[in-house]
């Protein structure tokens, strides 16, 4: 039986935010309860708990309520941290991720919403993307050879950035970046991570998520 006290995860597949909180919860081994969103009909119980309502919202068993997908990373790791992965947290590249980089990337991705060039995006965020190709000379990650939450926070939003156009991006002169990308889709933590659910409903009974 599952028990009664494990958090609450509202989560959407495709979400890069969701993406990268659903690897640190799976890292983490934290049981929770995880709940599909399906973003044109956001549970009632989502809203309540985060009126912001956008994924992910994680609401623990006490009530409290996180719902900034860095702060689900952060809580996860501070409960277990098997990798040592907050030790590799570089917030300046977080925060370029978060700011400029998915501001372009947007830009470019759905030019019909943002009356925009895409072209001129893509170059924009192809330029920051040429940056992180230099911090990967002569190691396998940002900010060391094995893996680290700076990795995880960034990856959902760079494969995002790859899959707009991915032989422009396979074209591009990025090839560790590229190896980069490639490692991780393919790494078993990414693959739990993007476990397909229907939209959950209030009648569903409670589907378990965590690694192992």
């Amino acid at each position: 039986m599952m028990r009664p006290d494990l958090p609450i995860l509202y989560s959407f597949r495709r979400c890069p935010y969701a993406m990268r909180a659903r690897m640190a919860v799976l890292i983490s081994g934290q049981a929770c309860v995880i709940r599909e969103v399906a973003l044109r009909n956001k549970p009632a119980d989502m809203i309540v708990a985060s009126p912001k309502a956008t994924v992910p919202v994680l609401v623990l068993a006490n009530g409290d309520v996180v719902d900034e997908s860095l702060d689900i990373m952060r809580w996860a790791l501070r409960l277990n941290d098997p990798e040592d992965w907050l030790s590799g947290e570089d917030e300046a590249l977080i925060a370029q991720n978060d700011g400029a980089f998915k501001w372009h990337l947007d830009r470019y991705k759905y030019p019909e919403r943002h009356g925009s060039d895409p072209v001129a995006h893509r170059q924009a965020g192809l330029t920051i993307l040429a940056g992180l190709e230099e911090r990967l000379v002569g190691m396998s990650n940002f900010c060391r050879d094995h893996r680290s939450v700076t990795d995880m926070a960034l990856m959902p939003f760079i494969r995002q950035f790859a899959a707009a156009d991915r032989n422009w991006f396979n074209a591009q002169p990025l090839p560790r970046l590229q190896a980069w990308l490639a490692r991780h889709e393919a790494s078993s933590l990414f693959n739990q991570a993007m476990i397909r659910l229907l939209p959950w409903q209030a009648a569903d009974p409670p589907t378990a998520f965590a690694l192992g």
